[in-house]
């Protein structure tokens, strides 16, 4: 019986094969989730999308750049179709095929790729032909149809990486706007919280640009570009690199419509992780928390100052730990303990690594390893560890260099760059550092006029094979952060990554991280922890620091930065603060809290909320100056509207019943955190 039904589906599927190629239908029918469905065009080479009685795309399309000239599936005039079953990390499902030919063009395939019970598809298109290059691909372009008619939408603005303190912003889309957007981006309305999402989910050759856009005419729509490059955006100054061969394959782009634009993100940035799966080792160890000198230390780094950080938390922040487990991490200048340069006496450093260990705690080291600092000094100066010159290193963009955050690129794939990164991380392996702290990754992504090794052609590619080298170099020995850095292509290669950019000990620090951590929650899906930056005290209010705390806590992990080696307002209000078991409990699983409210353009959301097991816990942050009043609607927190909670407040440690619309003063700068016991 099973081989007979196996010849029967078979015969069924070659059947349709053939009557498809016989150009039988003009229309192909594609059914996708519960209600989905994608109606494909076989003579005009367009498709429009819908669930249910809804219109979600109307005239979807693909484009490529074929000798200077813009290829469209429209102008193809003749169209065939397979499908083929298929299984993968995805799931289940079923690849869709359709064949775009036309004499004197290369062929065109547009390629769906739809799962059993998933409510969403993902497209990319690819080119064959003889001696093909290509530097922009278009898999998605198309008008979005906006169900709400009577609310502006508002469109997500993703950054390409965290870099000069860029903010996400989400942008009220009205007529005559465009918002283009880094990899990925979301069109949702934030009340009824309806929205779409479009993205890229794989990051190996392409930069991917997501453009939302109004007409005069109001009709709002879509392009999902790869190839793009914009200065203000991705930092390159030149076009994106061209793709070479036979068959040039677009980048996999994912589209939804969401009840919940989060959930969304969140199935969006799962999806990456499936897409490309991490090759750093699997970290299998609780959340990390610690502290980094760049909070405040900065270049005042000594052996005897970085020793005496380690004492006070060995002394005086016993409980600040996860997992009993507390990283001290040496970040920029810790170079001052060294003689004779990166290829010199390490005494110091492993001076300090060993005192860490005999406090119980893990050392950590930084490195920039993509960079050059001292380019101002000349391009004939020897890499430590190589018989290069830094001038035969340096990426070359355009007739000059890639200069930014006063820092010059190195090219990834050169062999001096290489070796150097190679001769470091050997000598912070003999240490005995356990944690690293790489930054200014996003140079090594920059597109470039050519790459020492001929075969990498664009940005990304020179991106994995540099940090492909670093972590085989590390060789699983340390937990890897990373902090300046691409957003979505970091995911394989890294542990932790930080959501913004710096971040110091204000009011206006606080709002800026949790900006990122408000639009970006959902990359919790996409490493194993994204952190907040480091946390300082100094000398801020109790209320400033106590939002500045929690602000991490809702990040998922927390990174300290004061200067511990002396004594201050700050050491006591991290005694106060950072022994709070009650709080610290929530990092266990690692995990950011979700946004309750979007649309804040480049402010941030003042409410946050994380569900663990039967507790639910709430923090609300005034990120203004003067007290404020919060009436709390127990349908935007997932609360029932008519039960009466208990609530503690983790700061004050006071409990009170909580009910809805119950009002909650906060004053100027301060924030709390509620534990609110849901059980059924």
């Amino acid at each position: 019986m099973i081989f007979k039904f196996l010849f029967k589906h078979q015969a069924l599927l070659i059947l349709s094969i053939l009557l498809f190629f016989g150009r039988s239908a003009s229309a192909i029918i594609i059914n996708y989730g519960k209600t989905g469905k994608i109606d494909y065009n076989l003579k005009a080479g367009t498709f429009n999308v819908s669930d249910g009685t809804n219109q979600l795309l109307l005239n979807g399309f693909s484009q490529a750049e074929y000798q200077k000239t813009l290829l469209s599936s429209k102008t193809y005039d003749k169209i065939n179709y397979t499908q083929t079953p298929i299984k993968n990390r995805f799931g289940t499902g079923i690849q869709h095929i359709f064949w775009l030919r036309k004499n004197g063009l290369p062929t065109m395939q547009q390629i769906f790729y739809t799962y059993t019970d998933k409510n969403y598809f993902i497209i990319e298109i690819a080119l064959q032909g003889v001696g093909l290059s290509i530097n922009h691909m278009v898999p998605l372009n198309g008008n979005l149809i906006d169900q709400e008619h009577t609310d502006t939408p508002t469109s997500l603005f993703v950054p390409f990486d965290n870099d000069t303190f860029i903010s996400y912003n989400t942008v009220s889309l009205k007529a005559n706007v465009s918002n283009p957007s880094a990899e990925v981006s979301a069109l949702y309305h934030d009340q009824s919280r309806n929205g779409f999402v479009i993205g890229s989910i794989d990051h190996s050759n392409w930069k991917t640009g997501i453009i939302t856009a109004m007409d005069n005419d109001k009709k709002i729509g879509i392009q999902a570009i790869c190839g793009y490059t914009e200065e203000s955006i991705t930092r390159d100054k030149i076009p994106h690199g061209y793709l070479s061969g036979n068959s040039i394959s677009s980048a996999k782009v994912f589209f939804g419509a969401f009840d919940d634009w989060r959930l969304g993100m969140e199935t969006y940035a799962k999806l990456n992780r499936i897409s490309e799966p991490p090759i750093v080792f699997k970290w299998n160890k609780a959340t990390p928390v610690g502290w980094n000198s760049w909070g405040a230390m900065q270049e005042k780094i000594t052996l005897e100052k970085a020793n005496q950080v380690t004492d006070f938390f060995a002394d005086s922040l016993k409980k600040f730990r996860s997992g009993g487990v507390a990283y001290i991490d040496l970040d920029s200048y810790w170079d001052n303990l060294l003689k004779g340069g990166l290829t010199g006496d390490y005494s110091k450093l492993k001076a300090f690594a060993d005192h860490a260990k005999s406090k119980g705690l893990k050392p950590g080291i930084y490195w920039a390893p993509f960079v050059d600092w001292g380019f101002a000094g000349g391009g004939n100066r020897k890499a430590e560890g190589t018989d290069y010159t830094f001038g035969e290193m340096w990426t070359k963009v355009g007739a000059g260099y890639h200069d930014i955050d006063g820092a010059r690129a190195l090219d990834p794939t050169h062999p001096g760059t290489q070796q150097r990164i190679a001769t470091v991380i050997k000598k912070f392996k003999e240490c005995g550092f356990e944690m690293i702290k790489i930054d200014f990754l996003g140079h090594a992504a920059i597109e470039s006029n050519h790459f020492y090794d001929p075969k990498i052609t664009t940005g990304m590619q020179a991106y994995k094979v540099g940090m492909e080298f670093l972590l085989k170099q590390l060789d699983g020995k340390m937990l890897i952060y990373a902090a300046i850095s691409p957003n979505l292509a970091s995911g394989r290669y890294v542990h932790v990554r930080r959501i913004a950019c710096d971040a110091f000990k204000s009011i206006k620090d606080t709002e800026y991280t949790l900006n990122s951590v408000g639009n970006g929650w959902w990359q919790t899906y996409l490493y194993d922890y994204i952190d907040a930056d480091h946390v300082v005290f100094s000398d801020q209010s109790d209320q400033e620091n106590t939002a500045r705390f929690l602000s991490a806590i809702v990040t998922g992990t927390c990174i300290t930065g004061d200067d511990f080696s002396r004594k201050g307002k700050w050491t006591s209000t991290a005694r106060r603060l950072l022994n709070n078991t009650k709080i610290l409990k929530i990092l266990e699983d690692g995990k950011a809290f979700v946004p309750v409210e979007g649309n804040r353009g480049k402010s941030a959301s003042q409410l946050f909320v994380k569900q663990v097991g039967n507790v639910k816990y709430l923090a609300i942050f005034n990120y203004g100056d003067e007290a404020k009043d919060f009436k709390i609607d127990f349908s935007r927190i997932g609360l029932k509207a008519d039960k009466l909670y208990s609530a503690e407040n983790l700061i004050s440690q006071k409990v009170e019943s909580f009910k809805n619309y119950q009002t909650l003063n906060l004053t100027g700068k301060d924030a709390l955190l509620l534990k609110i016991m849901v059980k059924p």
